[in-house]
């Protein structure tokens, strides 16, 4: 019998787990683990076994996520789930239910805060006594903004000698790719089938963080963010996934707070925090324009018979971006990180970049879900970071913290920069 851990990947047939069987097919590191496949359909299983010539290197298995006990059988034989099958609030639960009984770990690609916020309701404590790490949002939603926030903290705190407590934190995303219909539909689901009040509690600040902290600051119609090392500003509107990563970042602050009141040498980011993020434009003009755009978008969503129209129109689950929009794509994550300002200095800054191969959406995502899954899957629990060892319903940063960082940035896909860009005596050490 195999000792090797095995990864599964649920909805493997599905538009993005196609590309994640792929990708951990084809990895470097693939005779260290059992890759197994799990679908509703068999057909579906040996056609994509078929199309990436992958022959009896997989497990396959048939699977239907509504029904528990069957779900539990395939679940306890896995080292971790990469669970990949939406809506989550309608598909996701019983999975996560599985996973936290038989001390199975977990990574999705939700960006669904109303229903993270269920899971840690309901799981987290169990999890932690089960030894199962659950994480969710390991996808472009939202481990880019949450790994970056956390090297530039890193990056002070090296630089310091010591903990540095963090003002704010705001990320500039740059981007090209496309869209997938399962993210389009899983929008409409959202607001056709979750309650209004639900979705308005999971919209609150620190709505799934363990503490309550600094208000986020009123979000401007055009941000824009100096770098001092270029003197460069970026310009940009409100970028639309910005709840989603801000909400999962507090929640990292959360637990990082909760960890060092009892460790006071642990990593935290202090009780000034607050984040948030936009989508780069390259004027003023443009980000109103987009700003607008959005708000009309949104409208429109709320309209029954426009979001029907919306469904007819738009690319259906299963479908995606073409293989060249995949490959042509990019992501650029720029984040500036200042420190509370000591008396009578200037403040110290870290500008973190991450750059990713391919589009963000589903190529870069096929490698951050699978990164983090193997960061899981090959790494002794005790090169973990505590929170991590303990099990529960975590963050990407606070789960695997450099673990994750080392594994993206071995995998060709991502690359990182990270450097102090105004020290306190007001040199530049990028």
């Amino acid at each position: 019998m195999s000792t090797k851990p095995t990864v599964l990947v649920l909805g493997a047939t599905g538009f993005t787990g196609k590309l994640i069987t792929q990708y951990l097919a084809g990895h470097k590191d693939s005779a260290a683990f059992t890759l197994a496949l799990g679908a509703r359909s068999k057909s579906r299983l040996d056609a994509v076994v078929s199309s990436l010539g992958l022959g009896t290197a997989v497990e396959l298995h048939v699977v239907d996520t509504t029904r528990q006990e069957q779900l539990d059988a395939l679940v306890k034989t896995a080292t971790v789930v990469i669970n990949t099958v939406g809506p989550f609030f309608l598909w996701g639960t019983p999975v996560v239910q599985a996973c936290v009984k038989h001390g199975v770990h977990y990574v999705d690609i939700t960006g669904e805060t109303h229903w993270i916020k269920r899971i840690i309701t309901t799981f987290h404590y169990t999890a932690t006594k089960s030894g199962a790490i659950i994480i969710p949002s390991c996808g472009l939603d939202s481990l880019p903004a949450d790994i970056t926030a956390y090297i530039s903290s890193k990056t002070l705190r090296d630089h310091s000698g010591q903990r540095v407590d963090i003002d704010t934190s705001l990320s500039a995303y740059s981007m090209s790719g496309g869209m997938s219909g399962g993210t389009i539909g899983t929008g409409i689901t959202t607001l056709e089938q979750v309650p209004k009040e639900e979705l308005r509690v999971a919209r609150k600040e620190y709505s799934i963080s363990p503490a309550v902290g600094t208000p986020t600051p009123r979000r401007p119609l055009v941000y824009r963010l100096f770098l001092p090392d270029t003197g460069r500003t970026l310009i940009g509107a409100l970028y639309f996934m910005a709840p989603v990563d801000r909400a999962l970042l507090q929640r990292s602050w959360g637990l990082l707070e909760a960890e060092a009141a009892q460790d006071t040498s642990y990593h935290h980011y202090g009780p000034a925090f607050k984040y948030d993020e936009f989508i780069v434009t390259g004027g003023a003009v443009r980000a109103v324009l987009l700003t607008l755009a959005m708000a009309i978008g949104a409208g429109v969503m709320m309209v029954t018979p426009l979001r029907w129209l919306i469904k007819k129109v738009l690319p259906k689950p299963g479908e995606g971006p073409s293989e060249s929009v995949r490959e042509n794509g990019f992501l650029k994550l720029t984040n500036l990180t200042t420190a509370v300002a000591s008396s009578g200095s200037a403040p110290l800054q870290a500008k973190t970049v991450l750059v990713g191969k391919g589009d963000p959406g589903y190529k870069l995502t096929s490698a951050l879900i699978s990164e983090a899954a193997l960061s899981l899957a090959l790494t002794p629990r005790d090169a973990l970071p505590a929170i991590g060892r303990r099990g529960g319903v975590l963050t990407p940063s606070t789960a695997l913290g450099d673990v994750l960082v080392d594994r993206l940035a071995a995998s060709g896909r991502v690359t990182f920069e990270s450097g102090v860009v105004r020290a306190r005596e007001g040199k530049k050490t990028v």
